[in-house]
Parts: structure tokens; C-alpha cells; sequence
């Protein structure tokens, strides 16, 4: 079959089982083309919440469908690709934050989307990269311990210099490699171009930035920009995205070397086999951890408004 063919086949079969397809920026672009929603990871979740298919499939990693099975427990989730993970969800656990916890009970845990459901139900708050610092500056609590990425949460303490942070070594491995030499090459290679970066990126290179935000948030500036060129610090699909979105304007990425390979494991075959029902893997969370997990996200979600 032809990639057009798998295309059509998953839309027809997506139609008449009643599914939701979402997919992450940063998965391949044909799998964007047949998905009803695309974006950052929350915001897919709440796409999913408010759509009235009975089952949705995740084109993303681990958590992302955790967080879509948090927000809609009465819906069928599946993972499209079950080996597809998350380092930097994977890198905390519920023991080891519980002990921190315990060591500093004064500190308010503030925990990153990208975290698994069990360590989601300890934390009192949870983020994304666009709304952390506004999020974290509606809290009462001056004492901050944030997880689990320390670039992140370096970005948010110094605009936030009236709180307490504590950090912990965690974060993207992705992001994390990117260095200050990179930025300067890239720099010199394209001195009329704006440098936009994921606040997931360590300080050294986050301090270069004409822009600092989201997935999103870097594709909204660079499209609603006058600029013409533009220096791509996040995952290298959004290079590619914004050079299908926006052919008038020239977008570099900040290094080749920029690439999730988890975001890059899942296949349009691998969503075919989902909606076909062979393939996926179904997302079971038990309801306690389901109701705990919510609880930081309600709380987002409040502070949010």
C-alpha cells in the first residue's frame, strides 16, 4: 500500500469506529495529515475530552495518553505505539519524590506535564511550558520544589524572583544536548535570523533567545512574525512544519542532531494497525490513580484562568 492509500484506509476506518486520532508536533507529517487534532500535549488531552468519540489514539508518547486517559476516563485510549516513552517522565518516581517531600514538607511540589499518572498524584500543581510561570506566580506557597525538568524550572525561578526553588537533575535529554557552541554557529551561519527555543534548553543557550516558549508557542510567533528567517531551537519536525506552513519565510534548525526518537517510533502503520484494532496498546489506569493524578491538573486548570 502506498502511503496515501494507509492514509485513506485509517481515515475511512476512523469514521466508522467512532475515533479521535491526536497527534504531537513531533510526530511524521503523515501521520499531522490524518489526525483530528494536533499540537502540545495538553492540549490534545482536552481536545480529546471534548470530542465525543469513544475512542481515542495517542500519537505521542506514554504520558500523553495517561494524561488523555486522566482527562476522559470513560473513553477507550490507546498509545499507538507502545514502546513509545518519555526519558524525562520516566526519570522521577513516586518514591523519590516522596521523600524529598518528606525532607522538605514546606515546599509545594509543582510537577511538568511530562510526568508519568503515579508521580501526577503527589504533586500539588501541575504545568505546561506556556503557562508555568503563570501558574506558578498565582500560587500562594513561596516555596517551590519543581519537576522534574531543572532547565525548565530554571526559566521559570528567574522570572519568578520573589519564590523559593528548589531543583532537582532531571529534564529533556533531547533539549539537554543542545549546547551554548551550537547557538553561536547557528548564529553566525544565519545572523538575520531570530532564534526561537523550548525553555527545555539549558540556560546557556535559552539566554541567546529572541523568543522563549512552547511547541506551539514557537510556531505561533515564527507564523505571526514580520521576520523572514528564523533559527528553530526545539525538535527538528517543527523546522519542517513551519517550512510547509510558512513558504515565504526560511527556517533553520538550530543543530540536525535535535531528534526524539521516541516521538520518531511511531508509524502510520502503527496507527492503521491501531485503528484496525491489531495493534496499540490500550492505556489502563486504576480509578484511585485516576482521581489523585486529576486533582494537580484541576488545579492547573484553576490557577490557569
Amino acid at each position: 500500500m502506498t502511503i496515501r492509500e494507509i492514509q485513506e484506509e485509517i481515515l475511512r476506518l476512523k469514521k466508522e469506529k467512532n475515533i479521535c486520532i491526536l497527534a504531537h508536533s513531533y510526530v511524521a507529517k503523515e501521520i499531522q495529515e490524518i489526525a483530528d487534532f494536533t499540537g502540545d500535549s495538553y492540549a490534545l488531552s482536552v481536545k480529546a475530552k471534548d470530542t465525543d468519540a469513544d475512542t481515542v489514539i495517542m500519537c505521542g508518547v506514554r504520558f500523553m495518553a495517561e494524561t488523555v486517559k486522566i482527562l476522559s476516563p470513560e473513553k477507550t485510549v490507546y498509545l499507538a505505539n507502545g514502546v513509545a516513552g518519555c526519558p524525562m517522565a520516566e526519570q522521577m518516581d513516586v518514591d523519590s519524590i516522596s521523600a524529598v517531600k518528606q525532607m522538605y514538607p514546606d515546599y509545594a511540589v509543582v510537577a511538568y506535564i511530562n510526568t508519568t499518572a503515579s508521580l501526577k498524584t503527589i504533586c500539588d500543581v501541575c504545568v505546561t511550558s506556556s503557562q508555568a510561570v503563570d501558574i506558578v506566580s498565582k500560587m500562594p506557597e513561596k516555596n517551590i520544589l519543581f519537576i522534574p525538568d531543572c532547565n525548565l524550572g530554571d526559566y521559570v525561578k528567574n522570572q519568578l524572583p520573589e519564590k523559593n526553588f528548589m531543583l532537582l537533575s532531571g529534564g529533556c535529554p533531547t533539549h539537554a544536548k543542545i549546547d551554548e557552541r551550537e547557538v553561536l554557529k547557528a548564529k553566525a551561519a544565519h545572523p538575520n535570523a531570530l532564534f526561537l527555543v523550548h525553555p527545555e534548553c539549558k540556560p546557556e543557550v535559552v539566554k541567546h533567545a529572541d523568543y522563549v516558549g512552547s511547541t506551539s508557542g514557537i510556531m505561533n510567533f515564527a507564523k505571526k512574525s514580520d521576520a523572514k528567517e528564523f533559527i528553530i531551537g526545539t525538535e527538528i519536525s517543527i523546522t519542517e512544519l513551519l517550512q510547509y506552513d510558512c513558504p515565504d519565510k526560511k527556517f533553520y534548525p538550530l543543530t540536525k542532531d535535535i531528534i526524539c526518537s521516541n516521538m520518531k517510533a511511531t508509524t502510520l502503520v502503527d496507527v492503521y494497525n491501531t485503528v484496525k484494532g491489531t495493534g496499540g496498546e490500550e492505556i489502563v489506569l486504576d480509578s484511585e490513580t485516576i482521581t489523585r493524578a486529576r486533582k494537580c491538573i484541576d488545579k492547573m486548570i484553576e490557577l490557569g484562568e
